[in-house]
């Protein structure tokens, strides 16, 4: 008896300082949570709001914050913490756990890399950006090159630094993508992208050979002066908020480039843009900004004991971008949805009155394949990300290699991938911005979140009976709830896309729901 008394009493005295240590540690995390919300905030506001003349003293507001930041987020005081309570028995409850794993996690990427090295990558950032830019509006590939080089070679020494375990296997690739993509790794990609592209390039060649039997579409819903681009912002506004996007916590303004923003779950900033060219982008851009806007609305916050925490972060970019095309795709791109959304079109653009939801839904469901990513329907868009992806993992293996010859790949891929011709290198491997920034390794995650995307969806319409009657209707919050049961409160405790949607659906990630979803789509479309 004696012992086992004694044995209770030790056990206390050391649950308390852990208990302490536990609460300090969520203090520090919290107030990195607060500058970084700050960091999104100034962020945001040069996208959509500062004057011309500011960019200097912005850059300098940016450098002061991230060195701050940095600071922070590197502090011995926050090592003794994490080590105090990554021992063995420190915690006893699972979701702490998962704090000072996450933590860890965040504090090894910090300060496994040299400050020489991260001023080494803003330096080769920025440059690449501007000399990207200047290369693309001059279609010259031979200025951008040996940046680009430079640049693969810096994010290699940042990987091989932040996970030597997998440098050490030759698996540079997997570090660059799992910075994005958690535990995903290039072999994985490989087997999904392969079935993925099986399954995808027959029912392309299928739909491009039935192109004549395509359903025809009303002259009206064409381009042109009567899409007022006044209009189509109180229709986007209109249709955010019945999705569900809160004004009360966010707001919606215009950008050159959509995205989501903001410092924190009550104040999400969303842009879209708008022309008179193609209204269809910024109904499509709102639906698709909205649904990553409602997974940051819909994280813990308020009086969960794990608001403003890493853990209440979402898992990873593919995640995240199942959101953004679950509602853009499965939803917006339905019958359903055009049953709701044709009567709001006419409402602010008359002259569409009398447009069928069926001529909507062909409209928005046309499959042509093209030069540029951004501009691609869904059936041929996975087709752009693969060809990126294969040509990710080259440039990480070889950079000075793949670079002489990417030009040339890029358009032999295009042809035998798509049927398309590329004429110049700003339409071909100098069309997106993300290797020159530095987001290498990400591209794997638009295609992960659009198989993601319809395994949710395919999940959500057994759990939920009438959903789409449901939607026809416009309601849309069955969906909203079901989603932030299932992925948006569960932040990143679970550890990969396997886990989370084993959760959410009873599978680890399958390429089979997306392939299903095409191919009757498109089959009934286009009468295959």
């Amino acid at each position: 008896g004696a012992s086992a008394t004694r044995r209770g009493a030790a056990t206390t005295s050391t649950a308390a300082p852990a208990t302490q240590s536990y609460e300090t540690l969520v203090e520090k995390l919290r107030q990195i949570e607060h500058l970084s919300g700050i960091e999104g905030l100034l962020g945001w506001d040069e996208q959509t709001m500062m004057p011309a003349g500011a960019a200097a003293s912005r850059g300098a507001q940016k450098v002061a914050l991230a060195t701050l930041l940095f600071a922070e987020k590197t502090s011995s005081e926050l090592e003794e913490l994490l080590d105090q309570l990554s021992g063995e028995g420190a915690l006893e409850a699972d979701a702490q756990r998962a704090v000072v794993r996450e933590a860890r996690r965040e504090f090894d990427l910090a300060t496994k890399v040299s400050k020489e090295l991260v001023a080494r990558e803003a330096e080769v950032e920025s440059r690449g950006y501007q000399t990207w830019d200047a290369a693309r509006k001059a279609n010259d590939w031979a200025s951008f090159a040996p940046v680009l080089e430079e640049i693969i070679e810096v994010k290699n020494e940042i990987a091989a630094a932040q996970r030597p375990d997998l440098a050490a296997e030759g698996r540079l690739y997997d570090a660059h993508v799992d910075k994005f993509e958690r535990g995903m790794s290039a072999e994985r990609l490989d087997e999904v992208f392969s079935e993925l592209k099986a399954g995808l390039v027959p029912l392309l060649r299928s739909v491009q050979a039935a192109a004549g039997d395509a359903p025809a579409t009303p002259a009206c819903l064409e381009p042109g002066d009567a899409w007022d681009v006044e209009q189509q912002a109180a229709l986007c506004r209109e249709v955010a908020a019945d999705l569900g996007f809160d004004f009360e916590k966010g707001r919606m303004d215009v950008s050159s480039h959509p995205f989501t923003g903001g410092p924190h779950p009550t104040d999400v900033r969303i842009t879209t843009r708008y022309s008179t060219g193609n209204w269809l982008e910024g109904i499509a851009g709102t639906v698709h900004e909205t649904g990553h806007a409602m997974y940051e609305q819909g994280r813990l916050g308020g009086d969960s004991e794990f608001a403003d925490l890493p853990v209440s972060r979402a898992l990873s970019m593919g995640v995240h971008e199942s959101q953004s095309l679950l509602w853009e795709r499965m939803v917006f791109q339905s019958r359903a949805f055009w049953k709701y959304m044709a009567p709001k079109v006419a409402k602010y653009f008359p002259h569409t009155e009398g447009t069928s939801p069926e001529d909507f839904y062909a409209y928005v469901n046309r499959v042509q394949a093209g030069l540029i990513r951004v501009d691609a329907d869904e059936l041929t868009y996975p087709l752009h990300i693969i060809l990126r992806f294969d040509l990710e993992r080259k440039l990480a293996t070889d950079p000075a290699g793949t670079v002489a010859d990417l030009p040339e790949t890029w358009v032999r891929r295009m042809k035998e991938d798509l049927g398309v011709d590329v004429p110049d290198n700003a339409k071909g491997c100098l069309q997106d911005v993300h290797w020159s920034c530095g987001a290498f390794g990400y591209f794997p995650s638009y295609s992960l979140g659009a198989i993601m995307a319809a395994q949710l969806y395919s999940a959500a319409k057994k759990d939920l009976p009438g959903l789409e009657e449901g939607i026809a209707a416009g309601e849309f919050a069955p969906l909203r709830e079901w989603l932030h049961e299932k992925i948006h409160r569960r932040g990143s405790f679970p550890q990969s896309l396997d886990e989370i949607l084993t959760e959410a659906t009873g599978e680890p990630l399958s390429v089979g729901p997306y392939l299903a979803y095409l191919q009757d789509k498109y089959s009934d479309l286009y009468d295959l």
